[in-house]
C-alpha cells in the first residue's frame, strides 16, 4: 500500500512574465525617430501626425520633436463613434 495520495497533473502552474505594456514617453517629453511612444495590444490609442505603429500596435516616432495627446472622435464599423486618444509630434 502507498502511504501517499496519488498527485496527479498540475494544470495552469505556469506564470508568464508581463509584457510591459503602456505609455513610454508622456506629453511634452522630447522623442527622437524611431523612438517607442506606446506598447499596446490592439489600438487603444491612435496614431497621429509624425508617428507610424508597428506590426504589434507600438506606436513610435517619425520625426524629432514633442510628444502630444490629444482626444478625438472615431466612427467604428456599426456608425457609432467612439472618443479615443491621439498620438502626435510636432
Amino acid at each position: 500500500m502507498s502511504h501517499v495520495k496519488a498527485g496527479g497533473a498540475a494544470k495552469n502552474v505556469h506564470d508568464s512574465p508581463g509584457q510591459r505594456l503602456g505609455v513610454k514617453l508622456f506629453g511634452g517629453q522630447k522623442v527622437k525617430t524611431g523612438q517607442v511612444i506606446v506598447r499596446q495590444v490592439g489600438m487603444t490609442k491612435r496614431p497621429g501626425r509624425g508617428t507610424f505603429v508597428s506590426r504589434n500596435f507600438t506606436i513610435h516616432a517619425a520625426q524629432d520633436g514633442i510628444v502630444n495627446f490629444k482626444t478625438r472622435k472615431v466612427r467604428r464599423f456599426t456608425g457609432k463613434s467612439v472618443a479615443r486618444t491621439e498620438v502626435t509630434v510636432e
